[in-house]
């Protein structure tokens, strides 16, 4: 038997992890330590592994997280008023089984941004689609999206995703493209996925910022409803890091 020529083989069958493991137990000589029940578990074992790990780093990839973020490089001992156990409870993803959002409020520079983008990591991690947008980036992406006539083919993309991070909610006025989109986007994911958003406006002040009542009210009612909420106060972080710094 031809090793390489069975390695070749496997690799153009794509099945590359495969590859990897028998080229390195031919190498090795580890084959010789297996039953051929073992190896051939061994085998698959190394393909399984080699796929789910390629569907990760593509959801991560495609989740287009601003920031190298990390659920275990939260920093709970900063006096922002984050408690660990409701966040650790959160990062279980339980709240993206139920369908259920998560509103994280704060001054700037308290990690509202790094606390979703984590949950989004980790929601890639448990091989969950995950889409993250500033809402200046959402709004561009809608505004090209009518010039192009691709509109429902973008509110459909947002839609086929489990999770939704919209990231700085709130920091320019809303005009009716953005107030519409966001009622079709809050409207398909309803009881259908989960959205996170982070916002340095208090969920008080959402009404007035969306603008015209009765769409104001829908929205509301659908994205409130059922969330999880994270008030985080205090100095910002990134602030308070650059002066220790110097």
């Amino acid at each position: 038997m031809n090793t390489q020529t069975t390695i070749e083989k496997l690799k153009a069958m794509r099945l590359k992890g495969m590859a990897d493991i028998h080229y390195s137990s031919t190498q090795n000589n580890l084959y010789t330590d297996y039953t051929l029940d073992q190896y051939t578990a061994l085998l698959a074992d190394q393909e399984w592994e080699y796929r789910q790990n390629r569907k990760i780093t593509n959801l991560i990839k495609r989740a287009a997280f601003r920031s190298n973020v990390n659920i275990k490089n939260i920093d709970f001992t900063a006096h922002r008023g984050l408690d660990k156990n409701t966040f650790q409870r959160l990062a279980t993803l339980d709240f993206l089984n139920k369908n259920q959002n998560i509103i994280i409020v704060g001054p700037t520079g308290v990690g509202k941004s790094y606390l979703a983008q984590a949950l989004g990591h980790q929601a890639c991690m448990m091989l969950h689609k995950t889409m993250y947008l500033t809402m200046n980036r959402l709004s561009d992406q809608i505004k090209l999206a009518k010039i192009d006539g691709n509109y429902y083919k973008l509110i459909k993309r947002i839609k086929q995703t489990d999770l939704l991070i919209i990231d700085d909610f709130g920091l320019n006025e809303f005009d009716n493209d953005n107030r519409q989109a966001l009622m079709d986007i809050v409207e398909h994911k309803y009881d259908e996925s989960s959205i996170i958003i982070t916002s340095q406006i208090p969920v008080n002040n959402w009404h007035q910022l969306i603008g015209e009542g009765t769409i104001a009210d829908a929205i509301l009612d659908r994205l409130v409803h059922a969330s999880h909420r994270i008030n985080l106060s205090g100095e910002s972080m990134r602030k308070a890091k650059n002066m220790e710094n110097q």
